[in-house]
C-alpha cells in the first residue's frame, strides 16, 4: 500500500485525525500542542493522531495528499479543514465545535 493510500485509509476511516509533531499527550511543537488543546477544547478527546516524526514518508506524503505545506493537520470525516491557525479561527468563531458536535464527549 502507497504512502497516499495509506493516509487516505487513515482519514477515511476516523472521524477526527490530526497529523502532528509528536502525539496527544507529548506534542513536539507548539502548533501541535495548540491543535491537540482545542479539540479538547471543543470536546474531542477521542481522536486519531499520526506522528509525522516517526516517518519521513508520511510527513512529505501528508502534505502532498492535502497541497498544504504545514503541519499539523486536522481531518474531520475525511475532510481537510486545516493547521493550527485555521483550527483557532475556527474555534473562535464557533465553527469548529459546530462540526465537532456530534462527536465531543
Amino acid at each position: 500500500m502507497s504512502v497516499q493510500d495509506t493516509i487516505q485509509q487513515t482519514v477515511s476511516s476516523n472521524p477526527v485525525v490530526l497529523f502532528m509533531k509528536g502525539s496527544a499527550t507529548f506534542p513536539q511543537c507548539g502548533f501541535s500542542s495548540r491543535a491537540v488543546q482545542i479539540l479538547k477544547a471543543c470536546g474531542v478527546n477521542d481522536f486519531v493522531t499520526v506522528d509525522v516524526l516517526a516517518d519521513a514518508d508520511v510527513r512529505q506524503g501528508i502534505k502532498e495528499f492535502s497541497n498544504w505545506p504545514t503541519i499539523p493537520q486536522l481531518y474531520i470525516k475525511g475532510e481537510f479543514v486545516g493547521g493550527s491557525d485555521i483550527m483557532y479561527e475556527m474555534y473562535q468563531a464557533g465553527e469548529l465545535q459546530e462540526m465537532l458536535k456530534d462527536l465531543a464527549a
